[in-house]
């Protein structure tokens, strides 16, 4: 077959005019609809409405490949269903998720008669909506493009960054829906009151979707990277692609509370999960970013054998789980040449097996790191040999990098991209190893199906305030409703050494990266804490020098924290204004609260905690009456479940409480 096959396309809102049967999908709650249309001619769009307001107009949906070319397509056949369960995850946000929803899927075939066909399957949830494509096609094809198109019906204000193959780590736009000239995913948006997130779920040998402005004012159409000839993806002829979805509530943290992305993917294909753990750690990381410290053996080299000890015996000290290295191995030399580093030879200074013997010993569990500087085929070609000599010396956690351009003109977010970051996690999941990605592909759930997917960065986290203008209270307060609705983060965060002033130099006190004031922590110390339980990871850091947190009250905090919690909700917020997060673990809750560049005075309800018992709150908080952001409080009283909780804070500030249960 020849030509060009394009599923489903046609005009858009003449569909709809046109249409004198529409089909339809409406959520559990009944508050959600989902149509979808094919006229006479063969086009085909969908709409999505909300309480009876149209949110998404008449859109086109359809993808194209160079195999066959088709005029037309007709219903073959349509089935709708229901499902509801409860399904349990080792570890997340909440280990319990409902899964509840109407589908509807139809078939559609070549009117022509040739035996083609796609069906577009439709899910309505009471927290959105998804749907994909999945191909009948025998053949193999050759993807050209997607026609999906995602149209407002009117306009809002969105929150996103700019659209790029290539890295997420952006800065934030808060902008009109109308003034978006192109988008990453999640997307998030508020339209007459009802908040959104267009994102995708299940990414799995396809290149992701940015967002591009498509005719009009209000639409947009998806764009996918491309591989270097051009084409966006050589699939299987029988293939299902990634959802397409609208994350939808009535607040903006409902959006945060949604489980959609996650129930969009398939159970777990590891059988045994009791390796799979959250943690709390520290390391060799923080100094490198600051310039007091190297990647590279010489003087400053971070990765000792010296400094490992150190931090092995301080994290047994601080009931903390493990310690991450990065610039332990050999080949940080040639940065900058040809990226090829030894994923298992340490540097001469770094005595690898007594540090894992030490670590073993202790308790604690040892962290490997593997920057790859985006030479994908040496890593690839080196990669297991690595893994297997990590489980050999215990290791079951491994952050990785790909800082840099992949080699061969491949973009990080091509079809080609996808496939390394998953291959990395399905090896490292016969090694029984865990992974925290660093430059990744966006998190779009696939942590269900592949639990040892930990967390992973995908945004701009805490090194670039060691070497840029940082990052503002109001991007953290952004970032929970956009980046984190894909995926927990591994943000970095903690830093206690928030001013780093000439002042304090010359009381013998570290300047960061040598002259290079301009750059900053700008939030208080106490929103520092908040962080950890804002910024979800199941693997959460404690970023900063140890030496800045030995001795240092406030860090009891971390102490205490307990990353592998079991139910979480974000209690109340406004994107990039204000947040406020709960976690529970066991019969703990940890609070978390952070503002943007204004004061706050936060009221909170405490109903969430157990009823009949009473709790020791321990508030570390901004101290209101000092104007230096390193000045915290910390005050502790019984409450219960009736009690209201209120919390001042500073400007650029936050506060962090336990909830511990009176015995």
């Amino acid at each position: 077959m020849r030509g060009v096959l394009k599923y489903l396309i046609g005009g858009v809102a003449a569909v709809f005019a046109a249409c004198g049967n529409p089909m339809e999908v409406t959520s559990p709650d009944g508050d959600i609809s989902v149509k979808l249309c094919v006229d006479e001619t063969g086009a085909a769009a969908y709409t999505v409405t909300v309480g009876g307001r149209t949110v998404i107009a008449p859109s086109r949906l359809g993808i194209a490949a160079r195999e066959s070319e088709f005029s037309k397509f007709e219903v073959a056949s349509s089935r709708r269903s229901s499902h509801n369960e409860t399904w349990e995850s080792p570890w997340g946000e909440n280990k319990s998720h409902l899964n509840r929803y109407n589908e509807l899927a139809v078939e559609l075939r070549d009117a022509e008669g040739m035996n083609n066909g796609v069906t577009v399957r439709f899910r309505a949830f009471d927290d959105g909506v998804a749907f994909r494509y999945e191909l009948s096609e025998p053949d193999s094809l050759t993807l050209t493009d997607e026609l999906t198109e995602f149209r407002f019906a009117e306009d809002g204000t969105s929150w996103s960054i700019a659209g790029s193959f290539e890295t997420y780590e952006l800065p934030y736009r808060e902008q009109a829906i109308s003034a978006v000239e192109d988008a990453n995913t999640p997307f998030t948006f508020c339209v007459a009151g009802i908040y959104g997130s267009i994102h995708e779920a299940a990414l799995y040998d396809y290149p992701e979707m940015v967002l591009r402005r498509a005719e009009g004012d209000l639409g947009f159409v998806s764009s996918l990277a491309p591989l270097p000839d051009g084409v966006k993806a050589y699939i299987a002829g029988r293939f299902t692609t990634p959802w397409r979805t609208v994350q939808i509530g009535h607040k903006a943290v409902d959006l945060i509370n949604s489980s959609l992305i996650e129930n969009l993917n398939e159970p777990s294909k590891i059988a045994d999960t009791s390796w799979i753990r959250p943690q709390k750690y520290v390391g060799v990381w923080w100094g490198m970013h600051l310039g007091t410290q190297t990647w590279i053996m010489g003087p400053r080299h971070g990765a000792t054998t010296e400094n490992a000890v150190r931090h092995i015996d301080f994290a047994v000290a601080n009931n903390i789980d493990g310690v991450l290295f990065e610039g332990w191995n050999r080949g940080w030399e040639n940065w900058g040449s040809d990226q090829r580093f030894d994923y298992v030879e340490p540097y001469a200074d770094f005595d690898l097996e007594r540090i894992a013997a030490y670590a073993r010993e202790k308790g604690i569990a040892l962290w490997m790191h593997n920057e790859t500087g985006g030479n994908i085929p040496d890593y690839e070609a080196n990669m297991e040999r690595a893994m297997a000599r990590y489980a050999e010396l215990g290791v079951h956690t491994l952050k990785t990098g790909y800082a840099g351009g992949f080699k061969d003109g491949y973009l990080h977010h091509s079809q080609y991209g996808v496939q390394h970051y998953q291959r990395v996690v399905e090896l490292a999941a016969r090694y029984r190893i865990m992974i925290d990605a660093h430059e990744p592909i966006k998190a779009t759930g696939i942590r269900r199906t592949w639990p040892n997917m930990m967390t992973r960065e995908g945004a701009r986290g805490m090194e670039w305030n060691a070497w840029s203008e940082g990052n503002s209270s109001e991007y953290l307060c952004t970032l929970p409703f956009v980046r984190l609705l894909g995926g927990p983060m591994d943000y970095t965060p903690g830093v206690f050494d928030i001013d780093y002033s000439t002042a304090k130099a010359d009381k013998g006190r570290l300047k960061w990266n040598g002259d290079n004031e301009h750059c900053c922590i700008k939030t208080t110390l106490a929103r520092q804490i908040a962080n950890w339980v804002i910024i979800y990871s199941p693997l959460q850091m404690a970023c900063d020098l140890i030496e800045n947190y030995e001795g240092h009250p406030a860090f009891a905090f971390f102490r205490d924290y307990d990353a592998d919690c079991d139910w979480s909700r974000a209690l109340q917020g406004e994107i990039g204004d204000y947040i406020v997060v709960v976690r529970r673990a066991g019969e703990r809750f940890f609070l978390g609260a952070g503002t943007n560049g204004e004061a706050r005075t936060i009221s909170q309800s405490l109903e969430f905690l157990t009823p009949g018992k009473r709790y020791t709150a321990t508030i570390y908080g901004d101290d209101t009456s000092s104007d230096d952001p390193e000045d915290y409080i910390i005050r502790s009283f019984e409450v219960t479940g009736g009690d209201t909780l209120t919390l001042e804070l500073l400007p650029d500030g936050g506060a962090a409480v336990t909830f511990i249960p009176v015995e």
